[in-house]
């Protein structure tokens, strides 16, 4: 049976199917707008990445950790860099680690492959006139990369604000920047309260909520359930989103 987590209080599938069908509205507010991030979320990436530090590290003795993998997931670019030297103490600059990591992950990005109900989702939103738009930490020539092989699905959203290379996101998540950057781009810009945010990240989760939006939350299932009880909702998949619950259309 799947695990389905509302506010940190873990479920069985089917008693939460039960309580959210009898009173959907009860637990959450209805949206009209969907904001999602990227890697780890719509994107299997984050194994990638973990797999590219581990090879840099490496060769300097380095063990690249959960622990420090947990505290940088959903920071910018530069950030994430400055962090991952520091904790592993590379004999590097953080410009020189950014330098060597984008070439690896250069050659590495292009296959990477779709997360489970992440195309399902996103075409059923837009088949159903719902306005969406990716908010990434990721720069423009990261996502460039990762979404070759998925670029008709990518242009479903209306736009992209990506984090590392937009100069209107001030400060990088946990900060809420990206997010309300995001929900002001969109025609006739929806209140935060009627924006609702996918991620998979802690950091995700902390900037959506301080934006005044929804969080629904697909964790890796490393993270704790300490780093999970500031979201709305907490999900194994995308496959066992529900629309309806946030009244959004059903699926068929």
């Amino acid at each position: 049976m799947s695990q389905i987590s509302i506010r940190g209080l873990a479920l069985g599938a089917a008693s939460t199917c039960r309580e959210m069908s009898s009173s959907p509205s009860s637990a959450f507010r209805k949206v009209t707008h969907c904001i999602f991030d990227m890697d780890g979320l719509l994107l299997d990436t984050e194994r990638l990445y973990t797999e590219v530090t581990q090879s840099i590290a490496e060769p300097y003795g380095k063990t690249y950790t959960w622990e420090i993998k947990q505290a940088i997931m959903g920071l910018q670019r530069d950030e994430a860099a400055e962090a991952i030297v520091a904790a592993l103490e590379l004999p590097l600059t953080p410009a020189e680690y950014v330098q060597i990591s984008t070439e690896h992950i250069n050659r590495v990005m292009e296959e990477c492959q779709l997360m489970p109900g992440a195309e399902r989702l996103v075409r059923h939103l837009h088949q159903h006139n719902i306005p969406i738009a990716l908010a990434t930490s990721s720069g423009s020539d990261s996502v460039e990369v990762k979404t070759k092989n998925h670029r008709e699905l990518f242009e479903l959203f209306g736009h992209k604000v990506m984090g590392s290379s937009d100069p209107d996101v001030k400060e990088g998540k946990p900060a809420p920047d990206i997010f309300l950057v995001a929900a002001s781009r969109f025609p006739d810009p929806p209140e935060p309260t009627q924006c609702l945010v996918f991620e998979d990240a802690p950091n995700g989760v902390t900037a959506a909520i301080a934006a005044g939006m929804q969080a629904v939350m697909v964790p890796d299932p490393n993270i704790g359930e300490d780093q999970r009880k500031h979201a709305t909702l907490v999900l194994r998949s995308l496959e066992d989103f529900r629309p309806e619950q946030f009244g959004l259309p059903a699926f068929a």
